[in-house]
């Protein structure tokens, strides 16, 4: 059984026992978390769509971790002009881990 969810203007494809990684959420470490936006649900015999989520479902989850992403470095040059700028930004995330798939 999977389940298509969209959070942080993203979608992920997710099956109980999935950890990943998603844009930032409010809450503590162990803390459970329920995902509403779910946008399809297959298992073994039958597929499930919603337009543009179904109604009922939803996808329950644990935070493992709260966190920062590598940092990554904007530069911007432009030549012969002494014209340089240097910037670093560190996305927050939060990792989760599956724990079923509520139909």
């Amino acid at each position: 059984m999977f389940a298509i969810i969209q959070t942080g203007g993203k979608q992920y494809r997710v099956s109980p026992g999935d950890i990943l990684r998603i844009e930032h959420l409010p809450g503590e470490r162990g803390e459970e978390v329920s995902l509403k936006q779910v946008l399809l649900v297959a298992d073994e015999e039958s597929i499930k769509v919603g337009r543009p989520w179904l109604e009922g479902a939803e996808v329950k989850a644990e935070i493992l971790r709260q966190g920062k992403a590598k940092k990554i470095i904007v530069f911007k040059k432009k030549r012969r002009k002494n014209y340089r700028r240097k910037h670093g930004h560190r996305q927050l995330y939060t990792a989760l881990q599956i724990k079923e798939i509520i139909v």
